[in-house]
């Protein structure tokens, strides 16, 4: 029988175990079996009649409720293969016996580990335990039970934080651990850190393709609107749109305004993520960003402008800035051959939209 070279559906559903079915309804009962005994070791395929790289078999997006896990399951849904997907009830991923279960049982050929506790400066500051011990811990119960699972890829998913504080403008791969990290998310750099370096390892010692992609500042639908535990933008979003509904006369941003920072649409991301999964020898990291960066202060006016806010924006020198500069140097992913689509103008106005949408129907994410 022939393989049969289908898509997750945009609005696919999935069952009580969290599998996405990518398989068509009408398909014989069988066509699943031959579909995934044809796909290649690794996971990818290359159509003998000129179509491009596609990635097939069965793809486990860890921390799909999130915003990155999301955007990733929106993007597989254009390529060939089988979305597997988890909530927590379904799966502890701290519990390592429970994931080495969960991944012997479905057999992912690709894993991208998306999950992660996040939060903003508040957050990193006030439950730095939390921050260190459970991200470390889902990332070596994950990894580990990749390996002795038999996955064939893991790319694990971290973040610029990783970098020194202090280290060279724009933020290159070769900064990683050449200095102190900035102390107001030590704790969450350290654990990514930790899952780079592992992954790292891994392939070292063990010939696996595990490998990590690091991504910049991110913003986009199905963000954290919180208050307090939500990054910069996001709250910028949720802060401006009420002072907005209110006609509030001004609103007051965190620090001086004047650090720089880098945003990176969150489908920009999933598709440079899906993008490295096909490649065929990865860096071990790579930095996911767009390189142009841009100061708080002007980032909180655009926002403004997205949202309709006329009042006045003020600064409050006496809170934390946070790393004066982050901007990365996306050259080692650029040369595979990836680069970003949307600007930080057309994807304020794209989140703006979404939060609109999921505030009215009374799903805004705020945790």
């Amino acid at each position: 029988m022939s393989t049969i070279p289908c898509r997750v559906p945009p609005n696919a559903k999935g069952d009580d175990t969290g599998i996405i079915s990518a398989f068509p309804t009408d398909a014989p009962s069988d066509s699943s079996e031959t579909i995934l005994s044809s796909i290649p070791s690794d996971g990818r395929a290359d159509y003998p009649w000129g179509m491009k790289k596609e990635l097939i078999g069965k793809v486990y997006v860890a921390g799909h409720r999130g915003m990155v896990g999301s955007a990733l399951c929106r993007r597989l849904a254009d390529e060939p293969c089988e979305v597997i997907t988890a909530d927590r009830g379904t799966l502890d991923l701290c519990d390592s016996d429970a994931t080495l279960a969960f991944f012997n049982q479905h057999r992912p050929s690709t894993v991208i580990f998306a999950a992660a506790k996040v939060g903003g400066i508040v957050a990193n500051n006030t439950y730095p335990v939390e921050f260190l011990s459970q991200n470390v811990t889902m990332a070596m119960s994950a990894i580990n039970a990749a390996y002795a699972a038999g996955v064939r890829r893991f790319l694990f998913l971290g973040s610029t934080c990783i970098y020194p504080r202090d280290c060279p403008q724009p933020i290159r791969e070769e900064s990683l651990l050449t200095g102190p990290l900035e102390p107001t998310n030590e704790a969450y750099a350290l654990a990514k850190i930790s899952g780079l370096k592992l992954c790292q390892y891994y392939r070292r010692q063990q010939g696996v393709m595990f490998h990590s992609a690091m991504p910049t500042n991110l913003y986009g639908p199905g963000d954290n609107y919180h208050p307090e535990h939500s990054h910069v933008l996001p709250a910028l979003i949720r802060r401006f749109h009420e002072a907005a509904v209110e006609s509030a006369p001004s609103v007051t941003i965190w620090g001086t305004g004047s650090p720089r920072r880098e945003f990176l649409f969150v489908d920009d991301l999933a598709d440079a993520l899906v993008h490295l999964c096909m490649n065929d020898d990865p860096p071990d990291w790579v930095n996911v960003g767009t390189g142009v960066d841009h100061t708080i202060f002007e980032v909180a006016q655009m926002v403004a402008d997205t949202v309709g806010y006329r009042g006045k924006v003020v600064t409050d020198p006496t809170r934390p800035d946070g790393t004066p500069v982050k901007c990365t140097d996306a050259t080692r992913l650029h040369s595979t051959g990836w680069k970003h689509k949307v600007s930080l103008a057309d994807g304020l106005k794209r989140t703006y939209q979404s939060f609109l949408s999921e505030n009215k129907a009374g799903d805004l994410r705020s945790v």
